[in-house]
């Protein structure tokens, strides 16, 4: 049996008067930069035009450096640049000036970025640490003769903390065998052997290729996923993470097209690697999702994080080859997934998962928790948490079920116009599903509207833990073991909140908070 609506959250905006009701209202149009309807104010975004794949992820001086594919002159993708932007804390943002342009090599796609504080490149000078950018060529010139060998991988150099590059005269540093996809270098250097090790996307494969000086390359080893997929394999990672005392490897893998829900996605292997091979701890174990939701795509880590941090640093590109290119906004396209820390933690049966939490200067931008307790989802009176925040802000809510067998809850997040998506708790099937078939506008893509779903392990007391902001909804389910990321475009921000479930349910705690923008 169907329990009463709850209203548990009534956000309001400054001046608004009224809780936000369920029918059809007119549109809350922003005007300026950096506030126009749809803009995120807590995720990354190009102040206008084209991005796709984060690039030359690097920590150095204090500063993390983000780069992006980048198209200046257009808001659809085209002749691809290098982006940049760096930040203090990973929330805040300052754009700069285009890291790389094109060059008689090609246009500048994925690729990542190292400090060499050994100078094993011999680019140093003067004492300065050289920022070193490995990244692909793409020859469009090639690619329309015919040819298939089109894509090349090159280095640049940065003495000046990545404000200009230099390119390296003998470039390209890695040619191309023959083979038509051969591209998104990512490099770190491997300790136990003393070399660089670089992970490329081969067609439908990575190879691992290794070198003394980020000049030099050498082939190690491939490998390929064991399950079958028409996809092409782009942007993958490996890094080590410990777990349980041991270090373990994780390799991404990002996929289009392939992905559980369509279009593109990313998956991982956890298992050993000596430098040369990646050996998966269990070659029959079933795919692992980093994301469950349709908009987390190439995502990779920094690098140069100081051992004493010791976190792993993640952000993806926030959108989907299906639709990227379509999505209904006009200034600029496309924003980055907020910054998360990853880690393995125990998971199902005892088996290694790969968890990802936001990372904690989210604090910088947030304001003090507003709290309940003890609620029952079938409560036909229930509180109300009241709080003013700017329009264009984005939120936080924290919500702690325990939900029984045969019992179900579902979060309603809606606005006045009428737009809302619905997250259902299923213990029975073990799952999540996040429904954003009435999310607002849907129609620039069929594969668009949907609902999604993710395996949940209902051990106890379930954490739901959503970050809202103007056309997206990242949620996090117990800690973050599993993540969902999708994309939404709501007349305006969804402010309102209901739960309701069926069954016996309980809501033990629920949380919500302001989180400001960043553009301010």
């Amino acid at each position: 049996m169907r329990t009463v609506f709850l209203i548990l959250f009534v956000l309001f905006g400054l001046g608004a008067c009224n809780v936000p009701q369920k029918d059809k209202g007119t549109s809350g149009m922003k005007s300026g930069l950096m506030s126009e309807q749809w803009r995120p104010q807590i995720h990354f975004t190009p102040k206008a035009q084209w991005m796709n794949d984060p690039n030359g992820m690097v920590y150095h001086d204090g500063e993390y450096h983000l780069f992006y594919q980048y198209h200046p002159n257009s808001n659809v993708w085209g002749p691809m640049h290098w982006g940049h932007a760096i930040s203090e804390d990973l929330i805040h943002w300052e754009h700069l000036p285009i890291g790389l342009y094109p060059d008689s090599l090609g246009t500048i796609f994925s690729g990542s970025a190292v400090a060499d504080v050994d100078n094993t490149s011999g680019f140093g000078k003067n004492g300065k640490t050289p920022l070193v950018a490995v990244y692909t060529n793409h020859s469009h010139e090639k690619e329309s003769e015919g040819r298939i060998d089109y894509q090349t991988q090159s280095i640049a150099y940065s003495l000046d903390n990545g404000r200009t590059w230099t390119k390296y005269e003998k470039n390209p540093v890695l040619d191309n065998p023959g083979i038509r996809d051969f591209r998104d270098p990512k490099v770190r250097w491997h300790e136990p052997t003393q070399k660089w090790i670089m992970t490329l996307a081969v067609k439908d494969r990575v190879s691992f290729y290794s070198s003394p000086d980020l000049k030099e390359w050498t082939f190690e080893s491939s490998f390929a996923q064991d399950e079958e997929h028409n996809g092409v394999v782009e942007c993958p990672d490996l890094f080590p993470l410990n777990y349980n005392g041991q270090e373990k490897w994780v390799l991404f893998i990002s996929l289009n097209p392939g992905f559980l829900h369509g279009g593109s996605g990313t998956k991982y292997y956890i298992g050993e690697f000596d430098g040369k091979e990646f050996i998966p701890d269990d070659p029959n174990a079933p795919t692992h999702w980093f994301d469950y939701g349709k908009d987390n795509y190439a995502g990779v880590t920094w690098s140069n994080i100081p051992e004493e941090d010791g976190r792993t640093l993640f952000i993806g590109w926030m959108s989907n080859w299906q639709y990227a290119t379509v999505v209904p906004t006009e200034q600029w396209r496309s924003a980055m997934t907020l910054p998360r820390s990853l880690e393995l933690v125990e998971g199902a049966g005892g088996k290694p998962v790969l968890k990802g939490e936001v990372v904690n200067t989210i604090e910088n931008i947030a304001g003090d928790w507003q709290e309940k307790s003890d609620l029952p989802v079938a409560a036909a009176e229930a509180g109300t948490l009241e709080f003013s925040f700017e329009e264009d802000a984005a939120y936080q809510l924290s919500l702690e079920f325990d939900i029984q067998m045969d019992a179900t809850a579902t979060i309603d997040l809606y606005n006045e116009a009428g737009d809302s998506i619905f997250i259902t708790l299923d213990k029975n099937r073990e799952l999540v599903v996040f429904d954003r078939i009435d999310s607002g506008e849907t129609t620039f893509n069929e594969n668009f509207p949907g609902k999604y779903d993710a395996p949940v392990a209902f051990e106890g007391p379930v954490k739901v833990d959503l970050y809202v902001d103007q056309s997206s909804v990242e949620m996090f389910i117990n800690g973050g073991k599993v993540q969902m990321t999708n994309l939404v475009f709501p007349e305006t921000l969804l402010t309102g909140v209901e739960i309701y479930g069926s069954g016996d349910s309980q809501l033990i705690t629920a949380k919500a908070r302001v989180l400001n923008s960043i553009w301010k």
